[in-house]
């Protein structure tokens, strides 16, 4: 389906790395993109690896309602929403307007 976890986990971090400052993805979207539409979680789980690597712009996804799921692996409840208004991102209510604010990555190369 997607070779082992590690390469999984890279091919997240390279896509999650091309979304604007300014915008918001989806786990859905992400695992799409990658060709495995049913591996939403994983990307979640490659997300929490990395939540220590300020290169891999993690507070940028959020579930497929908008909502900041992600919050609470930052280093503070507030850490995420802070970092998407800095970018211009109206946050309300722990919610992402997705009409406004969604990118839609490319879908990768097989």
């Amino acid at each position: 389906m997607f070779g082992n976890h590690r390469d999984f986990f890279e091919r997240v971090y390279e896509l999650v790395r091309q979304i604007p400052a300014g915008k918001v993805t989806t786990y859905g979207h992400i695992a799409e993109a990658l060709g495995v539409r049913s591996a939403a979680r994983l990307v979640g789980w490659a997300l929490h690896a990395a939540r220590f690597d300020a290169s891999i712009p993690c507070h940028r996804v959020v579930n497929r309602r908008g909502e900041l799921t992600g919050k609470h692996h930052f280093a503070t409840p507030t850490l995420m929403q802070e970092l998407l208004e800095s970018e211009g991102v109206h946050v309300e209510d722990d919610r992402v307007d997705l009409a406004r604010y969604l990118w839609v990555p490319p879908r990768a190369e097989p």
